[in-house]
């Protein structure tokens, strides 16, 4: 009889036990451990690709440190004037050119200023930016009216950015600067010198100094107005406006008239 043909179990079985390969326990003790081998060799793979790849992340996530001459003083913020710097009230107005309230006062309420309140030479408006952290394409924005306004051109850039915020803001691109060199081209300026100088964000530092001036006077929000002595955050009406400008130039007014101690 051949050797396990009775009992009815294939060569090297044992009475009892599984159905093993020829070579027994020891060549099922080898193969677990080319297993293991195998399945550590992997780990390992996975390890080191893995640290390669946190390592790039990080470094790629790093940003050149910038440096600056320590002896230059701190720039005063200066913003951009609108009619006759002269004219018995300044107001100043604390915008972001991302802000929708902002374009909305713009849009609608600002014309009306401009022609009955400015143009007569009742008030002047200065204009300081204010950029928002939730805002991603704000400091953009800013830069490219500042470059405008290096060709004379800041209020002109002021109301297409206001007028044609849709199209530019951080919901519509993560990359406005297309946009903004088709706006400067629209009005006249030149592109290479405006490319230029919004590449090279060469007013990065007077725009800061704007957003210190806005802090300095606690405006947390945009737009808000300093008209007179009043601080008046959010978009107004032109009637509402009108009767801010009104009270401040008779305050004017009976300044000037009261005697002098």
């Amino acid at each position: 009889m051949d050797a396990g043909r009775g009992s009815g179990r294939p060569d090297g079985v044992k009475k009892g036990g599984g159905a093993q390969p020829a070579g027994g326990r020891s060549s099922v003790r080898r193969a677990k451990q080319g297993q293991g081998g195998k399945f550590a060799a992997l780990l390992a793979a996975i390890v080191v690709i893995g640290a390669a790849a946190l390592g790039y992340a990080y470094q790629s996530s790093r940003k050149p440190i910038a440096t600056v001459d320590p002896n230059l003083p701190p720039l005063a913020a200066r913003g951009y004037a609108l009619g006759d710097t002269n004219a018995p009230l300044q107001v100043l107005e604390f915008g972001d050119f991302e802000c929708p309230q902002c374009a909305n006062f713009a849009i609608v309420t600002e014309p009306d200023v401009r022609k009955r309140l400015v143009e007569t030479g009742q008030i002047s408006i200065r204009y300081f930016d204010f950029p928002l952290p939730m805002h991603p394409n704000t400091w953009p924005a800013s830069h490219a009216a500042a470059c405008a306004d290096e060709q004379g051109k800041f209020w002109p850039m002021h109301d297409q950015l206001y007028a044609r915020q849709e199209e530019w803001n951080g919901r519509a691109t993560s990359n406005p600067k297309k946009l903004f060199m088709a706006y400067a081209t629209g009005l006249a300026l030149d592109a290479k010198k405006f490319e230029e100088c919004y590449d090279a964000k060469k007013y990065q530092r007077q725009i800061d100094a704007n957003r210190l001036e806005a802090e300095r006077r606690q405006v947390n929000s945009t737009p808000t107005f300093v008209i007179g002595k009043r601080v008046i955050p959010g978009n107004l009406p032109y009637d509402k406006f009108k009767s801010y400008v009104d009270s401040a130039l008779a305050e004017v007014k009976a300044s000037a008239a009261a005697p002098k101690a």
